[in-house]
């Protein structure tokens, strides 16, 4: 999984695509999303769908560059929304979560 955040970290994309990409991925909900992208009913993990992600992206990346008649900006912008979505869930995932302190016990203050 960590292989596919690596090939994020690397992709080289226009700027204003990338910055409408990041205005709505906060507002991304995998349930409501990610099957308009993916051909399955049954939503996969983070880490199969965001390969799924990656691989649609290519291509439409590859119809840009192309400047072919079915390149649509809007589609491949709601691509780069669910990509960064997926993403978070998985840099998440990764983030060990800190411990509750136990009962009756509170943290020693820093000085």
């Amino acid at each position: 999984m960590t292989d596919l955040l690596c090939v994020l970290d690397t992709l080289k994309r226009p700027r204003l695509l990338i910055r409408a990409a990041r205005l709505g991925a906060g507002q991304y909900r995998r349930e409501l999303h990610l099957p308009r992208h993916l051909d399955t009913s049954a939503l996969p993990d983070s880490g199969a769908a965001l390969a799924e992600l990656l691989a649609l992206e290519a291509e439409l990346d590859a119809a840009r560059r192309g400047r072919r008649a079915e390149y649509a900006v809007a589609r491949h912008v709601d691509v780069m929304i669910a990509i960064m979505g997926e993403a978070r869930l998985i840099r998440a995932a990764l983030v060990p979560k800190p411990e509750a302190p136990a009962q009756g016990l509170q943290p020693a203050p820093v000085t």
